[in-house]
């Protein structure tokens, strides 16, 4: 059958994206709708730009965090590459909607596949036939692309997480699991600015294809598929910020339908539909991209999550105890911010008991893992307590009491004990509790202590 002229290339729009890690006071500010603060635009490929020339307040529909990492990555955000990415309205609308079918016997030399301007989806059922998706353009929508691929159509460039307990060991390199075109996300520019995920990304010539391997189904004239290591997503019962619980991991596919997990990551045959549950976000839904998970927060729902300048206040109150080292009775001092830096003011926990103490010698044989706590005599690992600062994980606003084990990363008690019972995937078929903040896994049962301070001594 003919097809239409090309429509003529949309203006480039720039992505959303935002460096400030404070964020956070400025939805607070705003009540969920606009940012006071500047979000600066660059027309040029489409991407981030920081013009101070051209301005612009707006609109947030959210943001998206990687697990692992504790406010930015080891060595810094830059660009596009970076722990946390802002979604905001774009200038111009970008998004893509299906509109028709085409079956065609070479889809190569498709015209559809061939016009740099056109959107389209191809599933490739034999050598000599294949099912090319029509995708035009949206007013009414922003997309946001997610992958591996440094490339243009990529806003979110995520890769692998590697744990914070083997950063720094070179025995750990692995080849990426990641997707270079894992996903997309599609905004509705109105409100309540609906966000929906998909399966796989637009490459730089606008298509993505399924190939004749790939998992797929063609009946009755709908068409839909999955990509090779899969988007699994998993929503949060009763919210993120009221009393959360963790749900069942999904697979998403390529037209956004939500289905049970394969047997694999990669096994050839889809699981069943589920009816029962959407492609929609929701604030505290989980991504998985096979090597990276993110966490979804909308902008309502961080205005419940707490600033970090709450957090330091929550810290203040802490250190205002004066809590001190039973050993050897200096006074501890819980940082607002994470250093290397050590002095006898450093706090550390014993992780089977959970007494604070500083750094000392008492009870300390060879083994670091087997050091004895003086006030209760129970054996295990000694490590240095760390601030949770990461404040999109927290899933309330209350203080510090609680840490992970083994890795020591403090937090509220809701966010830890929420944390503790949510299964990551791991590999291709395992899943495994960790620290949001670090990505280490959790060890013992229940994978986390209460800490106590041995303060308001005076």
């Amino acid at each position: 059958m003919p097809l239409p002229p090309p429509p003529p290339p949309p203006s480039p729009p720039p992505t959303a994206d935002d460096p400030d890690s404070e964020g956070r006071e400025d939805l607070k500010n705003s009540k969920g709708e606009k940012s006071p603060r500047s979000a600066h635009h660059n027309q040029k490929n489409g991407k981030i730009g920081q013009e101070n020339s051209q301005k612009t307040t707006a609109l947030r529909f959210g943001e998206l965090v990687i697990l692992g990492y504790n406010g930015s990555l080891p060595n810094g955000d830059k660009g596009r590459r970076r722990s946390k990415f802002m979604l905001f309205k774009r200038v111009t609308a970008n998004g893509v909607k299906p509109v028709k079918h085409h079956i065609v016997k070479n889809p190569q030399q498709s015209e559809l596949i061939q016009n740099s301007h056109q959107h389209s989806v191809s599933y490739t059922l034999s050598r000599s036939q294949a099912v090319i998706v029509q995708y035009d353009h949206d007013p009414e929508t922003d997309m946001f692309q997610i992958g591996r691929s440094s490339e243009d159509p990529i806003d979110f460039v995520v890769m692998d997480t590697v744990p914070g307990d083997q950063r720094g060991d070179s025995s750990v390199a692995q080849q990426s699991t990641i997707s270079r075109f894992a996903c997309r996300i599609i905004v509705e520019r109105n409100f309540p600015h609906t966000a929906r995920i998909y399966a796989a990304g637009f490459d730089v010539a606008k298509n993505i294809f399924l190939g004749e391997k790939a998992t797929k189904w063609y009946s009755e004239g709908e068409i839909d598929g999955l990509t090779t290591n899969g988007v699994l997503i998993m929503h949060p019962i009763n919210g993120f910020s009221t009393d959360p619980k963790p749900s069942i991991w999904r697979e998403v596919s390529v037209d956004g339908g939500v289905y049970a997990l394969r047997e694999s990551r990669s096994t050839p045959q889809k699981s069943s539909l589920v009816k029962t549950e959407t492609n929609v976000l929701q604030d505290g839904t989980l991504i998985d991209l096979c090597g990276a998970t993110l966490l979804w927060r909308s902008a309502t729902g961080l205005l419940s999550a707490p600033s970090r300048r709450e957090l330091e206040h929550k810290i203040e109150e802490i250190n205002a105890g004066r809590p001190q080292c039973p050993v050897g009775l200096n006074t501890l001092v819980l940082p607002s911010k994470n250093t290397i830096s050590e002095s006898e003011k450093t706090p550390y926990v014993y992780l089977n008991c959970g007494h604070v103490h500083g750094q000392h010698s008492w009870g300390k044989g060879e083994d670091t893992n087997a050091c004895t706590c003086p006030m209760c005599r129970k054996t295990g690992p000694f490590v240095k307590l760390q601030l949770g600062q990461e404040t999109s994980f927290y899933v309330d606003n209350e203080i510090p009491t609680h840490s992970f084990c083994p890795c020591g990363h403090m937090a509220s008690e809701k966010t830890i004990k929420y944390w503790s019972l949510i299964p990551i995937p791991h590999g291709c078929l395992g899943f495994r509790a960790a620290c949001p903040f670090c990505a280490t896994p959790l060890t013992g049962d229940p994978g986390w202590v209460k800490l106590i301070f041995q303060d308001h001594v005076d």
